[in-house]
């Protein structure tokens, strides 16, 4: 799931490469890895798990998808400026539609620029064509999925301290998920951008491989980085909890602790 700067210059000229740029429409004008189309995933919050609002989500998906012409030929990188939650996000969500080949650049764009490798500032356009995937409901979670399994869930929060344990606010109630545990997603990153390595992350996540773990965060884009982190030491049974704290902290009727 993941591939590096150089792997990925070596293959910027095949024509089954998708390269999504996940970055703000700024960002990407002001200089982009050639070939790159941009899809600023930011803008794709949700916060609704209800199994119709889940519906929706992914009829929205598919959509978006659809649009920035993701077929099951392409292979899809998606990037952002470090090994990031943007791209993360992408990646999680074309698992989530059982895509067969989609990774993330380890590193982004910090790394892309730091190795003075190729640039581009005009934009691509996007190609469109029918996206269709089939859903793995085993890596995605509700709040009643929550609920329901809270006592056997290992649940991991991706925020940061000051938002766990509420200083921050950021929804009508403060707090986290009763049992959750707080890791920030910025420690699955080293300074240069790229993911630490297995045995680094190994000492953050101690958990045993075949553990249901849920992830969560605001939006469900910290959460997906974390999701990434755990597949890729090799952990089988992640969900990310789509509506996070978003959804949660706002539904007054929803336990939280402090």
């Amino acid at each position: 799931m993941l591939i590096t700067t150089s792997e990925l210059e070596s293959k910027l000229e095949q024509s089954e490469l998708l390269l999504i740029d996940t970055r703000s429409f700024k960002e990407y004008s002001e200089g982009h890895i050639p070939g790159s189309v941009n899809l600023d995933l930011f803008a794709f919050h949700w916060i609704d798990t209800t199994k119709e609002g889940i519906q929706n989500f992914n009829k929205q998906a598919e959509m978006i998808f659809s649009f920035v012409g993701i077929s099951s030929k392409k292979k899809v990188v998606f990037y952002d400026n470090v090994s990031g939650m943007l791209a993360a996000r992408g990646v999680w969500m074309l698992e989530y539609f059982s895509h067969p080949d989609v990774s993330l650049l380890d590193g982004g764009m910090k790394k892309w620029k730091k190795e003075n490798r190729p640039m581009e500032i005009k934009q691509n356009p996007f190609q469109p064509i029918k996206f269709s995937g089939k859903i793995n409901p085993k890596i995605i979670s509700s709040y009643e999925y929550i609920l329901e399994n809270i006592d056997t869930l290992k649940i991991i929060d991706a925020r940061s301290d000051e938002e766990y344990n509420g200083t921050i606010v950021r929804a009508a109630q403060v707090g986290h998920i009763p049992k959750s545990v707080n890791i920030d997603w910025n420690l699955n990153i080293n300074d240069d951008g790229t993911f630490k390595s297995d045995e680094e992350l190994s000492k953050l996540y101690q958990i045993p491989k075949d553990t249901e773990i849920v992830t969560y965060c605001q939006g469900a884009y910290r959460a997906a980085n974390t999701f990434f982190a755990l597949k890729k030491l090799g952990f089988t049974n992640v969900r990310v909890y789509l509506g996070s704290w978003g959804e949660w902290g706002n539904k007054l009727d929803l336990p939280v602790e402090k």
